[in-house]
């Protein structure tokens, strides 16, 4: 082969091939896609429409699936329910399972079809600590009080992509089309607990493109750099010696004097960081009682920053600060990693095509009762505005013309994905705009029509994008060169995690421990009531508590 062409003028020799970064199977898929092509033709608007009917004739498994993974409300690494339910679908439906990834017990990686492309879809799956809520609800009503919920709405997301998934396997087999579908989870995304392990270990290194979705309040799409974080998760731990505290105090060691010193160091060094890093912690383990000097202490971190180079420098400035604590203290110190985030980079080329579904599917028909909820919340919340439901496409997410004018904020593991494989995330409307996030409020939603609508508008538009990932060969290797020649030029994947990293499994085990039983009680059940509203008694919508007036 001498060179190559793709359809936006890309020219590539058999040398820049290799150093364009591009693999074996690219190239073998590049070779063959005329033979690629007779197997599986671009997909007209017939086989567009196909494909979407399927999804629109599954609402009600959609519907289902929302409000199943709702009600389990589990929390990171501790998704068992949720992953055994969503694996038992896909087995069911002839999919090969990989359990237990990345040594991971929650995580999986599910296969379906052959040859090429491998198109792989994923979406979160945990919850929020005391985010527990009614759904249907206006105000603060917990069905557990204190209990974990889905305060971010990830229970949303394996149900558009594993509708979707269902839909394209029937077509594709009806239509002979090739190819590989991969459906895998995000576990203790809140915790940025696994998807970095996924990338180390390996799981996306056959993949062609991924395709996530996470729940939003318009449909959308992004590429380039996007606004938000990179982070690393770290926990730093101090071992001192303990005594009475009133008895003998010159005789210990206090590890949570070290504690404190760290944190009040790194408060004082936040004046002279840029004022687009965010950082945050929680003191987990503080001592046992107070006549006790504290021989243990541990503080956990969040050191977020918006490229590669910040994060990993103000990582570097926190070690020190935790080593010059240890000195203060005489005090031993030790660190270990417990999630990562790379900054995100998401796929023109595939953004752009997703576009075109996203206009052609459009934003539901929100009903009086959807927006008489929204309003509400927006209103109990102090929202700055209250417009309820989106009801119009907001334009293509693309990077800023000025880097300096990119927006901090948020972090997502999803980050280090993209800058393995070709990547962009959909955002589906299933959710409530206004809200603050990471809140009870946010949970309000995801188990109505509100949600359930938004869902199925999600999988359609995932549904039409991955049939035309598989159907146009030309679409794969555009996103490669994209990924290769632009988002790579001059920079490339820096994981924050080393081979000797393990994955945070123990995350949230004691919480879940005190709140599962609890929740089993609640858990939906689908052959018995045809919503979970209905199961939980709630007259959609209820926007204001009866409460009889009270003279004081």
């Amino acid at each position: 082969m001498d060179e190559l062409s793709d359809a936006e003028g890309f020219i590539v020799s058999d040398i820049q091939f290799k150093r364009r970064g591009y693999t074996m199977r690219h190239l073998k898929l590049l070779i063959t896609g005329a033979a690629f092509a007779v197997a599986a033709p671009v997909a007209g608007q017939g086989l567009m429409d196909k494909v979407e009917a399927e999804v629109n004739s599954m609402e009600k498994f959609t519907q289902v699936m929302v409000d199943k993974i709702f009600s389990f409300s589990e929390l990171g690494q501790q998704e068992f329910e949720t992953s055994g339910y969503i694996t038992r679908i896909l087995e069911e439906n002839g999919w090969e399972i990989d359990r237990g990834s990345a040594g991971i017990p929650t995580a999986w990686f599910a296969r379906w079809g052959t040859g090429a492309p491998v198109i792989a879809l994923g979406s979160d799956i945990d919850g929020i600590p005391k985010a527990n809520q009614k759904p249907g609800v206006a105000w603060h009503d917990p069905i557990v009080p204190g209990a974990p919920g889905h305060g971010e709405g990830h229970n949303s997301g394996q149900a558009v992509n594993v509708t979707a998934a269902l839909a394209l396997q029937k077509v594709m087999m009806e239509e002979e089309i090739q190819g590989t579908l991969v459906l895998w989870p995000g576990v203790a995304e809140e915790q940025l607990g696994s998807k970095a392990w996924f990338v180390r270990d390996g799981y996306f290194d056959d993949i062609d493109a991924v395709i996530f979705t996470h729940v939003g309040n318009n449909l959308g799409v992004t590429w380039g750099a996007t606004s938000g974080t990179g982070l690393v998760s770290v926990e730093f731990s101090f071992q001192g010696e303990s005594a009475h505290s009133a008895g003998s105090p010159w005789r210990a060691r206090s590890s949570l004097d070290a504690v404190e010193l760290m944190n009040v160091g790194w408060n004082f060094r936040r004046e002279h960081l840029h004022p687009n890093q965010r950082s945050h912690y929680v003191i987990t383990i503080g001592g046992d009682q107070p006549n006790v000097v504290p021989q243990v202490a541990s503080v956990w971190y969040y050191i977020r920053e918006m490229d590669f180079d910040d994060i990993q420098r103000n990582y570097d400035i926190a070690k020190r600060m935790a080593e010059g604590a240890a000195l203060m203290t005489n005090t031993e110190m030790s660190y270990q990693v417990r999630g990562a985030a790379a900054p995100r980079h998401f796929n023109k080329v595939i953004a752009e095509a997703m576009w075109k579904h996203i206009e052609h599917v459009g934003l539901p028909q929100w009903s009086e009762d959807d927006q008489a909820l929204a309003k509400a919340v927006q209103m109990v919340v102090e929202a700055d505005s209250a417009p309820g439901l989106a009801t119009k496409l907001e334009e293509i997410g693309a990077p800023k013309e000025d880097p300096n004018d990119r927006r901090s904020g948020g972090s997502d593991d999803i980050g280090d994905i993209s800058w393995t494989v070709p990547t962009v995330t959909l955002r589906f409307p299933s959710n409530i705009p206004g809200l603050q996030g990471h809140h009870w409020s946010n949970a309000i939603a995801m188990a109505t029509p509100i949600a359930h609508k938004g869902a199925t508008a999600g999988a359609r538009v995932l549904a039409r994008t991955a049939l035309e990932l598989f159907t146009d060969p030309t679409l794969v290797t555009k996103a490669r060169a994209y990924f290769t020649d632009v988002q790579n030029k001059g920079q490339s994947y820096q994981p924050f995690i080393t081979a000797d990293d393990p994955p945070p499994i123990d995350l949230n085990t004691d919480i879940m421990a005190v709140f599962r039983p609890q929740l089993e009680e609640y858990y939906f059940d689908e052959t018995r009531y045809d919503t979970y509203l209905e199961q939980l008694g709630i007259t959609y919508p209820m926007l204001r508590p009866d409460r009889e007036e009270e003279d004081h």
